[in-house]
């Protein structure tokens, strides 16, 4: 029979609640006192053979779970000479590591080495709530004493946190603190949404989707989407056969990982002729309904996994394929090019400025502003308006360095890299007037107003196609 020393019934708490009980029963004086230490101790020790021999535990696995073993009742344990209730066993005591009793299902708990971080851990107490006395023993009354030891045990709550674990489909958790718009987009795996109004755009959509096959940005993290909307040609069906031609590519790298289309009318009857588009009284309306179809393309489309949103018109006739790299190495929060347009004259490519919204205030664009009524919506480069502003068109040359940037108050809506926070944050394309400005120019201000940065490349020219506007009206 294994014989335990008293120091080691001493720390299992075997003498302390032995003398504890003293005080629960009537006081002979030192006889009683020896003879009920004994009793508890003999008790004890019985309890402890029985736990080696029957369960399986070791002597050093009951030196670890001293805590544990402490709450079983002495007094009765004396009174049955050792032999315990099994439940009470398997409800109080963690399962031993070996022996046939380990696997047991009728242990309350299967996390075995939890349970046996040694007391002096400082890790021991963070798997349950002790409840005790709010002072030492020393300076305790007699009474509060009395109060605390009639309570007999300690109350233990193990694992009072248990795991949540949600296995509903109707609930969605979305993480954005992983989403990061880099310099470093491709390499690490950052995904680019393109958006794309269109509305009467049969003519220009073949050719709009010959240049995004050839972006080398990878096209498996690249989505598409499309807002159609007021059209009377066949741009729809255009638009689905060329996504078909795309998508359906054996080439691995032209299909890209998905595509949206939105329909939306929003009741614009403007007709798409230069003379209609671009004359001046058509400017503010035209420009706010541009502004809604592009809050609700972005509203549709936008998700939690995309870094950046490329805006790109429909009628660009030609850029660089490695646009979308070029642009996110810049790190900018808003980042446009110069946009220009081809036309030979005499054999000779004359290389018109297209795009005179990108442009830097000035002090008489400011005095103009201060002075018009706060709902009016000022159109860039017409007569009516004299705003002396510095156009980024005006500036500029393919020829040289094409990451010279500058700082843009104003921007056009032809090609805009934007960092998707940006837009997450709140800044939109207002269709109403924003410090007399509305959609891009409007989203321009309202993007530094924010803090946020806004530059062009005026060397980086993207080339439109020529609409065949009379010189002058830009």
């Amino acid at each position: 029979m294994v014989e335990f020393e008293s120091s080691w019934i001493r720390h299992l708490g075997f003498d302390d609640n032995a003398k504890q009980s003293r005080h629960n029963g009537p006081s002979s004086g030192l006889v009683h006192e020896k003879k009920v230490i004994n009793e508890m101790r003999n008790a004890g020790q019985a309890f402890l053979v029985m736990l080696m021999s029957s369960f399986g535990y070791s002597a050093e696995e009951l030196r670890m779970l001293a805590p544990y073993i402490r709450q079983f009742d002495l007094n009765r344990l004396a009174e049955e000479n050792g032999h315990y209730n099994t439940e009470d066993i398997f409800r109080i005591l963690p399962p031993p590591r070996q022996g046939p009793f380990a696997e047991d299902p009728r242990w309350r708990t299967s996390k075995k080495t939890s349970y046996y971080t040694p007391p002096s851990s400082p890790d021991y107490m963070e798997g349950f709530y002790c409840f005790g006395p709010s002072k030492p023993p020393m300076q305790m009354t007699p009474n509060e004493q009395a109060l605390w030891t009639s309570h007999l045990h300690t109350p233990v709550i193990f694992n009072h946190h248990t795991p949540i674990e949600i296995n509903s489909s109707t609930i969605q958790h979305v993480d954005l603190n992983p989403i990061t718009s880099t310099p470093k987009g491709a390499a690490n795996e950052e995904r680019v949404l393109i958006l794309t109004p269109l509305r009467d755009a049969a003519p220009y959509l073949e050719q709009h989707f010959d240049l995004l096959s050839q972006l080398t940005y990878p096209h498996h993290l690249i989505d598409l989407a499309f807002l159609v909307g007021d059209s009377t040609d066949d741009t729809m069906a255009l638009l689905a056969q060329e996504l078909k031609r795309v998508q359906t590519q054996t080439a691995e790298d032209i299909p890209f990982r998905s595509v949206m289309i939105v329909e939306k009318d929003f009741g614009v009857t403007l007709a798409q002729s230069v003379e209609d588009r671009h004359g001046f009284a058509a400017q503010g309306p035209r420009r706010k309904a541009m502004g809604r179809a592009r809050n609700y393309l972005l509203s549709a489309a936008l998700k939690p996994e995309h870094s950046w949103v490329y805006w790109r018109d429909v009628d660009i006739k030609d850029s660089p394929r490695k646009i979308i790299e070029d642009f996110i190495a810049h790190d900018r929060d808003i980042l446009v090019p110069n946009i220009w347009f081809h036309r030979y004259e005499n054999n000779v490519d004359i290389e018109g400025r297209f795009d005179y919204n990108s442009w830097q205030e000035s002090e008489q664009g400011l005095k103009l502003a201060a002075g018009l009524d706060k709902d009016v919506v000022l159109a860039e480069g017409y007569k009516e308006y004299q705003t002396g502003r510095t156009y980024m068109a005006r500036m500029g040359d393919w020829r040289e360095n094409k990451d010279v940037e500058i700082p843009l108050d104003g921007i056009g809506g032809v090609n805009i890299l934007v960092k998707a926070d940006v837009h997450r944050s709140g800044i939109n394309f207002p269709c109403y007037a924003f410090e007399n400005q509305a959609e891009t120019e409007g989203f321009a201000k309202m993007a530094k107003r924010a803090g946020y940065g806004v530059y062009g490349l005026p060397n980086y020219v993207v080339w439109h196609i020529d609409t065949e506007e009379k010189p002058g009206n830009a």
